[in-house]
């Protein structure tokens, strides 16, 4: 443990004891990388970008990569039919008949796993392939991760990260010209949900936005996400769908990364882009409010696709995957979410 701690505090430059502080981990990573650090052009070997996409900062021991995939099991009951991808974690599936009645669930789909044997709790029209909006991100973030990149090498925005063919127009706080770090606009995309940030991520990857596309399709394969098509890197094309399933596998997937964790869930962040200082706060506010155990967490928005939210989340002791997709109003969404949330903590626990 000690071993690792060290080789973490190696990786982000930080002079200060561990124990000593209270920062985040997507503090302390942009903080020390940032171009006001002077520090923006640090060359990382291999062992120290692995260190850092996968570690945790309170516990900062390796984890698995994420490239994984989950077989889907159903409780009696359950909607969802029983066709899995392979996986060498297996659910069992208990009669739930004489439970409560299920959640209050406004939203076109729904699904509720059990992270750790990939048994689906609760599901609603799950195979459904649907347009999931900056859901996609989190696909960007994995691509990213695997590809291992410079986390502290600058990118500036140009304009073409401010629109895409095909694609719905949105608003920014970022400009033309805006200068940051690769986990900067990670994290902007992450937190934020940032479009001009995820797009830059793929304009910036090795052989371009074309080539990062194909990353993520391959990626979707690869995982079992058979309902799953991207056609960019920000959400903002109605083009991008998946179902509930498969984004339980992507979640669960992504869980994998400590980087991803950590970025997703951050509260709020000021970001100094050095002539400004933009105050941000996350777009789940389950997250920013506390009192749920969010391990990963992405929101995404666009007329076709509704109101969506995908977590990882610890309920009653069991490590959980929710998601929803098409919820009409960011409220209907939150009090999906909750619902969802509070039903699982009271289900009995796998034998």
């Amino acid at each position: 443990m000690k071993k690792s701690k060290n080789a973490l505090m190696h990786v982000l430059g930080i002079s200060f004891l561990f124990s000593a502080t209270t920062f985040t981990q997507a503090e302390i990573v942009v903080n020390n990388l940032s171009k006001q650090s002077g520090q923006a052009n640090i060359n990382w070997s291999p062992e120290d970008v692995e260190m850092l996409l996968n570690s945790d900062v309170s516990n900062a021991e390796p984890s698995p990569q994420g490239s994984v995939t989950v077989k889907t099991t159903v409780r009696s009951g359950s909607s969802l039919p029983s066709a899995s991808v392979p996986s060498t974690k297996i659910g069992q599936i208990i009669d739930t008949s004489g439970f409560n009645s299920s959640p209050d669930v406004n939203a076109r789909a729904a699904l509720v796993m059990d992270a750790q044997t990939g048994e689906v709790l609760y599901s609603k029209n799950s195979n459904a392939s649907l347009p999931i909006a900056s859901i996609t991100k989190l696909m960007t973030a994995v691509v990213i991760a695997d590809a291992r990149l410079n986390m502290s090498e600058t990118i500036a925005l140009d304009q073409s990260d401010f629109s895409c063919s095909g694609c719905k127009s949105s608003s920014s706080t970022l400009r033309a010209g805006d200068t940051m770090n690769r986990a900067e606009a990670l994290l902007f995309a992450l937190m934020k949900s940032e479009n001009p940030a995820a797009s830059a991520l793929a304009r910036t990857y090795p052989g371009g936005r074309s080539a990062f596309i194909a990353a993520m399709n391959a990626k979707a394969k690869q995982l079992g996400m058979t309902n799953t098509r991207y056609l960019e890197s920000t959400g903002l094309h109605p083009g991008n769908v998946a179902s509930a399933r498969d984004l339980s596998i992507l979640v669960t997937a992504a869980s994998q990364y400590g980087l991803i964790r950590q970025f997703s869930t951050t509260p709020t962040y000021d970001f100094n882009l050095g002539y400004r200082v933009l105050k941000s706060n996350n777009t789940n506010a389950l997250v920013r409010n506390g009192g749920w155990n969010i391990n990963i967490s992405k929101t995404g928005y666009i007329n076709e696709a509704g109101r969506c939210v995908v977590m990882h989340t610890t309920l009653n002791n069991r490590p959980a995957v929710v998601v929803i997709l098409g919820a009409p109003t960011t409220q209907a969404r939150n009090d999906t979410a909750i619902n969802l949330m509070t039903w699982t903590s009271h289900l009995p626990k796998s034998l």
